[in-house]
C-alpha cells in the first residue's frame, strides 16, 4: 500500500526526519563520535534542562526552518542549508 504524497517523508541529502524534527546528518555523526569519547552517562545526569535558566537541547543537531514558509532547513550548529521541495 502506497502512502499519499502529503504523508510521505521527503529524502534530503543533508537532513533526515526522525519523527520529532529534522536532524543534520553531518553534525549528528560528529556529535556521536565525540560522545563516544566521553564516559557514558545517563540522560538524567547530563541534561538538567529543568534546572537551568539557559536550557540546552537534547539533540544539538536538530535543524531549524530558515524562513517563514518552511522551504529551507538550516543547522544552527554548522550552518548547512538545504531547500525542501513541496514543504
Amino acid at each position: 500500500m502506497s502512502l499519499p504524497p502529503f504523508l510521505r517523508m521527503q529524502d534530503l541529502k543533508d537532513f533526515y526526519n526522525d519523527g520529532f524534527g529534522w536532524i543534520c546528518r553531518r553534525c549528528e555523526r560528529e556529535l556521536h563520535v565525540s560522545s563516544n569519547d566521553n564516559e557514558p552517562r545517563s540522560r538524567l545526569m547530563s541534561e538538567g534542562e529543568a534546572e537551568s535558566k539557559q536550557p540546552r537541547m537534547s539533540n544539538h543537531a536538530l535543524a531549524k526552518w530558515a524562513d517563514k514558509i518552511r522551504s529551507t532547513l538550516v543547522c544552527p550548529r554548522c550552518g548547512i542549508r538545504e531547500l525542501v521541495e513541496g514543504s
